[in-house]
C-alpha cells in the first residue's frame, strides 16, 4: 500500500486591493474629488477671494492723507525719509583724527500733556559725540551717544544702531570717535583710561573735512490712554539737557567750537557760504527751547529733535491685504464642513471602513484642503494688493514717504505668500476643530473667536494685554503681512489694532502653526478613540 500523497499547503486569500483600502495617493484623490464636486464648497472659495478684495478696497478708500501727504521730507544717505534735527556744538576736522568727551549727565525732561498732567520722558533722548559730513539735515554721520533708557549706543546713517554698555544717564561716561581713512570707530569708558570698543563702520561718503562735536537730541514722547472702543495718544516734543566736559579734538582743526541747530528753519543747500546750516548764537534760547552754554570748560546743551529714521505711519502692503481677516471666514466654514458634513450624513463611517487608518484620512483632508485654500488665498492676496495700490496712491500715499511697491518686491512677495499660507493654515485649523467638535456652527464659532475676535478686542484692552493677545492667539499669524521695517531706536505710536505686532513675521506664523499642529494631534487622538 503506497503512502498517502501530502496535500499542497493552503495559502490564505489575498485581496487585489492594498491593505486598509487605498494608499495615501488614492486618499488624496478621493478627498480632492469630494472637495471639487460639492458646489457650495467651490462658492466658499470664490467668496473668500471676493471678500478679501472688496474689504481691501474699502480699507484703501478710507485711508486718506489730508493735503496730499507729507511734503519735502528730509532724505537720508539711502534716500529714505529721516528725522535730523538737534543742537550741535562742533568744529571742522580734516583727515584722520579723534574726538573725545565726558558726558557728565543726560537729563530727559518729562513732557507736558495737553490735559496739563505730566507725561513721560523720551526713552531715546540722547547726548554724545557725532561726526557728520555737514550740518545739513540728512547728511551721513556716525555717533557715540548716551541715551536716557537704553544705555550707550553707536549709531550711524540713521538706520544702524549698535548697543554698548547699559550705563545710566546720571553717571559720567567717556565717549570717543576715531576716524582712520574711511573707518569710523566708537569707544566708551567708565574712567577715561580703559576704553571698550562699541562698534565700527566704513563711511566712504564722509568728505575729507567733517564736523565733529557734542550734540543733544530729544524726540517725541508718547502717552497712551485706552478705553474700550477708543485710544488716546498724546505725542509731544520734549527737551533734554546734556552736560559735557573735557571735550577735545586730536587732528587738524581750526577755530573754536560753533553752534548749529541742524534742521532749523532756513537750513538747506546754500543757506550759508560753506554749504552748511546757519550757525546759532551760544547762550541764546530759540523758539523751540534749544540753547547751549560753556563755563569753565563745561558745556551745557539743551535741545529737542531727533536723529533717526522716520517710520511711515501706514504699511501700504498690509493695508492692501487687510481684507484677509474677513476673507478667512468662508474658508474657516469650508474647513469645518469638509469633515462635519460627513459626520452629519453618516458618510464618515464609509470613509473609515474604506480606510481604517483614521489619522491618514485626516492628513489627506488637511493636505487637499490646505493646498486648495493656499491657491485661493494667493489669488485673493495678489489681486487685493494690486487693485488697492493705485487707490492708496490717489489718497496721498506717495513717494518718498511711501515708496512704490510691486509684487516683485521681496517684502511684498513674502507678505502676499504669507497671507495665503495663513489662510491655508486657518482652513486646516478649522478642519481639526470640526473633527474635535463635530458640529458645524460650534466649530465655526470657535474659529471666529480665535482669529477674528482678537482683532476686535485689542483696541479696548490695556496696551500690554493687547500686545499679549496678538502674540499668543492664532491671530499672530497676520504679522506676516507687515512690511514696514521697525527700528528699535525709534519710539513709535503704532498700536496692535493698527497692525503693529510685537513679534516678527516668522514668530507670528510659528504661533499659528503650533495651534494647527496641536489641534490636528488632538483630532487624530479623538478620531481613533471615538466611534465614527
Amino acid at each position: 500500500m503506497s503512502a498517502p500523497v501530502p496535500a499542497p499547503p493552503v495559502s490564505g486569500y489575498r485581496s487585489p486591493h492594498a491593505r486598509g483600502g487605498a494608499g495615501f495617493g488614492r486618499l488624496l484623490h478621493a478627498e480632492w474629488t469630494k472637495l471639487r464636486t460639492v458646489r457650495r464648497w467651490g462658492y466658499a472659495l470664490i467668496g473668500a477671494v471676493v471678500l478679501t478684495v472688496l474689504v481691501a478696497l474699502l480699507a484703501a478708500g478710507g485711508s486718506e492723507i489730508k493735503g496730499g501727504g507729507p511734503s519735502g521730507p528730509t532724505l537720508g544717505p539711502n534716500g529714505r525719509p529721516v528725522s535730523d534735527g538737534f543742537r550741535f556744538v562742533h568744529q571742522p576736522l580734516t583727515g584722520d583724527g579723534t574726538v573725545t568727551v565726558r558726558v557728565d549727565s543726560l537729563v530727559a525732561q518729562k513732557n507736558q500733556r495737553p490735559n496739563g498732567r505730566e507725561g513721560s520722558a523720551a526713552p531715546w533722548a540722547k547726548a554724545g559725540l557725532i561726526m557728520k559730513a555737514s550740518t545739513l539735515p540728512g547728511s551721513t554721520y556716525a555717533a557715540a551717544l548716551l541715551t536716557h533708557s537704553h544705555g550707550v549706543r553707536f549709531q550711524y546713517d540713521f538706520t544702524h544702531d549698535v548697543a554698548g554698555s547699559d550705563a545710566p544717564p546720571d553717571r559720567p561716561r567717556w565717549l570717543r570717535l576715531t576716524r582712520a581713512g574711511d573707518v569710523v570707530t566708537a569707544y566708551e569708558s567708565a574712567d577715561g583710561v580703559r576704553w571698550d570698543k562699541i562698534g565700527a563702520t566704513e563711511a566712504p561718503d564722509l568728505p575729507e573735512t567733517v564736523h565733529v562735536g557734542m550734540f543733544v537730541a530729544s524726540p517725541m514722547a508718547y502717552n497712551f490712554e485706552r478705553a474700550f472702543g477708543s485710544t488716546g495718544v498724546d505725542g509731544t516734543f520734549t527737551l533734554s539737557t546734556g552736560t559735557f566736559r573735557d571735550f577735545s579734538v586730536d587732528g587738524r582743526t581750526e577755530g573754536p567750537p560753533r553752534v548749529t541747530d541742524v534742521g532749523a528753519q532756513g537750513s538747506g543747500p546754500g543757506a550759508s557760504g560753506d554749504g552748511d546750516a546757519p550757525t546759532s548764537p551760544a547762550g541764546v534760547t530759540d523758539a523751540q527751547g534749544n540753547s547751549s552754554s560753556e563755563s569753565g570748560g563745561v558745556h551745557t546743551i539743551v535741545s529737542t529733535g531727533d536723529i533717526a529714521p522716520m517710520e511711515a505711519d501706514v504699511d501700504l502692503t498690509q493695508q492692501g491685504l487687510s481684507g484677509a481677516v474677513i476673507g478667512l471666514i468662508p474658508l474657516a466654514a469650508l474647513g469645518v464642513l469638509f469633515i462635519t458634513a460627513e459626520f452629519r450624513r453618516g458618510m464618515i463611517a464609509t470613509t473609515f471602513t474604506a480606510s481604517p487608518r483614521r489619522g491618514r484620512v485626516l492628513a489627506a483632508k488637511a493636505v487637499v484642503l490646505g493646498g486648495t485654500t493656499f491657491v485661493a488665498g494667493a489669488v485673493a492676496a495678489a489681486v487685493a494688493f494690486v487693485v488697492s495700490q493705485p487707490l492708496l496712491r490717489g489718497k496721498g500715499h506717495r513717494p518718498p514717504v511711501y515708496p512704490e511697491l510691486t509684487l516683485a518686491d521681496g517684502s511684498v512677495l513674502r507678505a502676499v505668500s504669507g497671507t495665503a499660507l495663513v489662510l491655508a493654515l486657518v482652513a486646516v485649523l478649522a478642519l481639526a476643530v470640526g473633527a474635535l467638535v463635530r458640529n458645524t456652527a460650534a466649530s465655526v464659532t470657535v474659529i471666529v473667536v480665535l482669529l477674528v475676535l482678537p482683532q476686535i478686542l485689542v483696541a479696548g484692552l490695556p496696551l500690554g494685554a493687547a500686545r499679549l493677545v496678538v502674540q499668543a492667539t492664532p491671530a499672530a499669524g497676520f504679522a506676516v503681512q507687515r512690511t514696514i521695517e521697525d527700528f528699535p531706536q525709534v519710539e513709535s505710536a503704532c498700536l496692535p489694532e493698527d497692525g503693529c505686532y510685537p513679534q516678527g513675521a516668522g514668530a507670528g506664523l510659528a504661533v499659528l502653526c503650533v495651534y494647527v499642529a496641536v489641534a490636528l494631534g488632538l483630532a487624530v487622538w479623538q478620531l481613533r478613540r471615538r466611534r465614527a
